[in-house]
């Protein structure tokens, strides 16, 4: 047995069917009585709906979360919640709503809860990643960490089977690393694959069966566990890769993380072979990178970085941000190795995979640390 140290979590979780009822009772058990609702233009009607379900502890919503989570919305929040005189943010939504209330939380000190829409698993994370100038900038600070996270079944129900697609593959993405990160713990692991085993038998269902109960609560039930694990251990090349080509092209969160596992997977196969059987488990095949790769073809999700509007000019300069200050990663990491890695996810190629006993073909000469 190796060594290793568990970070508990302290956020409270209430999960199940109807539970946003329950909204005002939450917000109360916290001391507070003057909560400011956020979420996307997108999401108003649900904002709205749980303002109504809050009663007189709403004092407003505030309905320009963004991708990304640009410094210069954050500002704007801030200021609405002083105006409000709000004591609490409550947001509604995915990572761009729960992102804002992370980045008003750590300005503010006030009590952050969450009601997820999709599969983004940001609600159970102090990780706060912001945007500024054309860059992002990712952080773990515990002053982020939600109070409480209200997972209500019902309000992923109106989800569109194809965002539901590529957020699920997001959530697996979190699982996925989670198998191999540098900080996992027993606990981790043992999450990390029951997330897989979840999303992998749900998402296709979800797809196929947009309105069935069952299939989108076990896919929200994976994409709880798969946050967790985001939350608990440190994350490595993937997140990297996905936070640059976000922050600085401005590509859409989710479809990113989607496009980009299957060739991260193929990269760290050779190094992190109890990852890639439990993967294998969960979505069985002699190889799975391109497993996860066929995987997100049946969900219909997108396979190419050009598709979701990156350009190939962008490759170069793409790959000198990812590795310099680089996350840690189970496999060295270098210019022209996330260079290759790049081609192959901008042109929507199939991942290279690569024999566990064979050198690596573009001769990567060092991890570097987060």
């Amino acid at each position: 047995m190796r060594a290793f140290v568990h970070r508990g979590q302290v956020t409270k979780v209430v999960f199940g069917t109807g539970t946003r009822n329950g909204i005002a009772e939450e917000v109360r058990a916290l001391g507070c009585d003057r909560a400011l609702v956020l979420s996307t233009p997108g999401q108003t009607g649900q904002a709205h709906e749980v303002r109504e379900l809050l009663g007189p502890l709403a004092v407003g919503v505030f309905d320009q979360a963004a991708p990304h989570t640009p410094v210069a919305v954050t500002e704007k929040a801030v200021d609405a919640v002083r105006a409000a005189g709000a004591d609490c943010v409550v947001a509604v939504g995915g990572g761009s709503a729960i992102g804002l209330g992370k980045a008003i939380a750590l300005r503010t000190g006030h009590a952050h809860i969450a009601l997820p829409t999709t599969y983004a698993g940001s609600e159970m994370t102090p990780i706060l990643g912001e945007t500024q100038g054309g860059a992002k900038t990712t952080r773990r600070l515990p002053e982020v960490l939600l109070r409480t996270v209200v997972y209500d079944v019902d309000l992923t129900l109106t989800l569109p089977p194809h965002v539901a697609a590529v957020s699920g593959l997001n959530a697996m993405a979190h699982a996925v690393e989670a198998l191999y990160a540098q900080d996992r713990d027993p606990l981790a692991f043992l999450t990390a694959g029951e997330a897989l085993d979840a999303l992998a038998t749900a998402l296709p269902e979800v797809v196929r069966r947009p309105a069935d109960p069952g299939a989108r609560g076990t896919a929200l039930y994976g994409a709880w566990l798969a946050g967790t694990c985001l939350g608990t251990v440190g994350m490595a090349l993937h997140h990297k890769v996905c936070h640059v080509l976000g922050g600085t092209f401005d590509l859409p969160h989710a479809e990113t993380h989607a496009v980009v596992l299957p060739h991260v997977v193929a990269y760290n196969a050779p190094a992190a072979a109890p990852a890639m059987e439990r993967i294998g488990r969960a979505l069985p095949g002699p190889d799975p990178a391109a497993a996860v790769f066929a995987f997100a073809g049946r969900l219909g999700a997108p396979r190419a970085l050009r598709d979701l509007g990156m350009p190939e000019s962008g490759i170069a300069s793409a790959a000198d941000l990812i590795v310099r200050d680089g996350y840690w990663n189970p496999r060295p990491v270098d210019h022209e190795a996330v260079r290759g890695l790049l081609r192959r996810a901008w042109a929507g190629e199939p991942p290279q995979a690569r024999s566990p006993h064979s050198p690596h073909p573009d001769n990567a000469t060092g991890a570097r640390h987060a």
